[in-house]
């Protein structure tokens, strides 16, 4: 009796997966172009070309390999500038508001948000650190990682002098602080400076 239940369970679960739905961020190896789109213009405005949508700028996902690579490819980008594109490491270590989280080759898809913290990128023996704010981390199945922050600096170009100098103006501000306004700013800023003074005594 047991033997046909666990049969029968396992022909539904695999009847399941032949129709799983495919993740809303997969795109086909073959850009096609959002062609209902441009046959819809072309109907209402035929003298003037459909504009580009957000899938005609979509580059296919980079297939999932059969075996775990040796190294994890990492972007790293910041509003203003890219820290790290496409660059091949051993692991990256990064400040996720649930812990640290280290990443390897073969890791699952995964979002993390960021909290302040340090990000240690490992190649080989060279370990470079940086102090990030916040943002998030978009891991993918296929050994690729995105990261972006709102902001990041070198751990080594960080003054510890002006680190306690924030510190204390800003557990001064929090001590002060009269509205709700102002008792969150300050609570930020002794957040990020007590970050910031961890990062460089840890």
């Amino acid at each position: 009796m047991f033997r046909r239940a666990t049969t029968s369970l396992l022909g539904r679960a695999t009847a399941f997966s032949g129709r799983a739905r495919p993740f809303s961020t997969d795109v086909p190896a073959a850009q096609t172009g959002d062609s209902a789109f441009a046959e819809a213009w072309k109907k209402v405005i035929p003298n003037i070309e459909p504009p580009k949508t957000p899938l005609s700028f979509m580059q296919p996902r980079p297939p999932i390999p059969s075996s775990v690579p040796s190294k994890l490819t990492v972007n790293f980008v910041l509003p203003y500038a890219s820290e790290l594109s496409a660059k091949e490491v051993d692991m990256v270590i990064i400040p996720a508001t649930t812990g640290q989280m280290g990443v390897l080759p073969g890791h699952v898809s995964t979002i993390a948000e960021l909290k302040p913290g340090v990000l240690s990128v490992h190649e080989g023996n060279d370990v470079t650190k940086y102090f990030v704010s916040s943002g998030f981390a978009f891991i993918h199945a296929n050994s690729f990682t995105d990261i972006i922050a709102v902001e990041a600096v070198p751990l080594d170009r960080i003054d510890p002098n002006q680190v306690q100098k924030g510190l204390a103006e800003f557990t001064q501000k929090l001590s002060s602080a009269t509205t709700d306004l102002e008792k969150a700013e300050a609570q930020i800023g002794v957040d990020m400076h007590s970050a910031l003074n961890s990062a460089l005594t840890g």
